[in-house]
């Protein structure tokens, strides 16, 4: 089985890669997530995905690094992680009654060589009317607080959700179905174990 590793400290991400029954290292990136703000949503997870895989990849010898970025976007306003608890309930506010969008883009990087695959994913979010009371009890779980768009739908954010269309583990934050195909192309058979090539190109 090829080394792998995944380039984020999200809990969720490292959960999501769990089911897919593979063992892998966790190192996460330390990029400063602003480099790409004037990309399109797509673009910019795209860009970022690849720029912490890479990151992280640069410091290792033989590896298959996984890099992911998830984005919020209502009506044109790019949501990220809210910075204080106001920030969060301002974004819930703005998200309370409104269909947005969840975009993920994810990369893999194979070294030596620097092989790259990537792929993005977009799931459309329609959040129930919310009231202020909700918004303050949900913000003071600090569920909120570290997680684009200030909620967590695989926590109790799914209280906030009436409905979803599309891929749900891409609102959670790694597209599964996605990041299984990027995968294989490295060696790495989700379904019997590692092809015998170990995914070098």
């Amino acid at each position: 089985m090829p080394r792998l590793v995944l380039a984020s400290g999200s809990p969720r991400r490292q959960q999501l890669l769990s089911q897919l029954g593979l063992r892998f290292e966790t190192m996460p990136s330390s990029l400063r997530e602003n480099k790409y703000d004037r990309l399109p949503p797509e673009e910019r997870v795209r860009a970022l995905a690849r720029a912490k895989a890479l990151e992280v990849a640069r410091n290792l010898s033989e590896a298959v690094v996984v890099g992911a970025d998830t984005l919020v976007v209502c009506q044109g306003r790019v949501l990220g992680k809210p910075s204080s608890p106001a920030e969060a309930e301002a974004m819930l506010s703005f998200l309370s009654g409104k269909t947005h969008r969840v975009y993920t883009g994810v990369a893999v990087v194979a070294v030596p060589g620097k092989v790259i695959r990537e792929a993005w994913e977009c799931t459309e979010v329609r959040f129930r009317r919310l009231t202020p009371k909700e918004i303050k009890a949900y913000v003071a779980t600090g569920e909120p607080l570290d997680k684009a768009g200030a909620y967590g739908i695989q926590g109790r954010g799914a209280l906030l959700v009436e409905g979803i269309k599309g891929d749900f583990f891409n609102v959670v934050g790694l597209p599964l179905v996605k990041t299984a195909g990027l995968l294989e192309e490295f060696g790495i058979d989700i379904w019997g174990g590692p092809k015998a090539d170990g995914g070098k190109e």
